[in-house]
């Protein structure tokens, strides 16, 4: 009877270790915002902030994004926009290609949806200390961009 006492508790302490051992130490960030009725209307940015306390080491930045094999188009073009601790903002435009020629989708999928993490900045030294803020705006044609489902950043120390 008393083996049967323990074992609640070592399933307990085995789920934990098996939590923590799943995080990744690397990622500062690692967030994807749900899109209404998935349909990414230009209003809707995605906005993440991301505190920085090193910056002696160089970071990788990437769009989180996830679609449906309904999505459209065999591309997106979304809008980063990035201000620094000391108000400064800094506006990129960016093109990544999600299907081949030939319609394949280039994402990793399960059933009907498709995801990606495309890269922004690799290998990137934020130039001051503190907190960052981002903001990501889809900037296809189509308004509202339908059969996105969400879409966000990863911040990570590179390797």
């Amino acid at each position: 009877m008393r083996a049967f006492k323990f074992i609640p508790g070592c399933l307990i302490a085995l789920v934990l270790f098996a939590a923590q051992g799943c995080t990744d130490p690397n990622a500062i960030v690692d967030q994807s915002t749900p899109i209404d009725n998935h349909n990414w209307s230009y209003v809707n940015r995605i906005k993440v902030d991301v505190k920085i306390d090193d910056i002696t080491v160089p970071y990788n930045l990437y769009f989180n994004l996830r679609v449906s094999g309904s999505y459209r188009y065999s591309n997106i073009f979304a809008l980063l926009r990035q201000t620094s601790p000391g108000k400064k903002t800094h506006t990129t435009r960016y093109e990544w290609p999600l299907a081949n020629k030939d319609g394949e989708w280039l994402g990793s999928g399960s059933g009907n949806i498709y995801s990606y993490q495309l890269p922004l900045r690799t290998n990137y030294k934020f130039p001051a200390k503190g907190v960052y803020h981002f903001e990501i705006e889809q900037n296809m044609r189509d308004n509202p961009l339908h059969e996105v489902i969400d879409a966000g950043l990863r911040v990570e120390k590179a390797r």
